[in-house]
């Protein structure tokens, strides 16, 4: 798949001071598997929809769920705003919103007012 988002050495090396220590048995590919997370969250997929090229799917998971908990991504985001000389404001949407199929059609009773 030539559309497969990949984070360039320059990005790493910017990303690298923010990771946690490797504990005992080292980790897989740093690159690889922060690549297919970030794919995975672009694209709004399953962890299961992931390309193989990134890996299982079980370990993109694994290693968003343990580095969200310990605050990783946060310090990530936090370290290279301030990394700017000039002030931004970043903005994530995230929303998913599901109506049910006969919303839409919903009316007011009598003497109801629309808010």
């Amino acid at each position: 798949m030539s559309d497969l988002y990949w984070l360039t050495e320059e990005q790493m090396d910017r990303l690298r001071p923010f990771f946690p220590k490797s504990h005992g048995k080292p980790r897989v590919d740093d690159r690889r598997v922060l690549s297919g997370i970030i794919f995975v969250n672009r694209n709004g997929l399953r962890w299961r929809d992931a390309p193989r090229e990134y890996g299982p799917h079980k370990t993109l998971y694994n290693r968003w769920k343990r580095w969200s908990a310990m605050g990783v991504f946060i310090r990530m985001m936090e370290g290279l705003a301030t990394g700017k000389a000039e002030s931004q404001t970043i903005m994530i949407d995230a929303t998913y919103l599901k109506a049910h199929r006969t919303a839409s059609s919903l009316r007011l009773k009598k003497g109801a007012q629309a808010v």
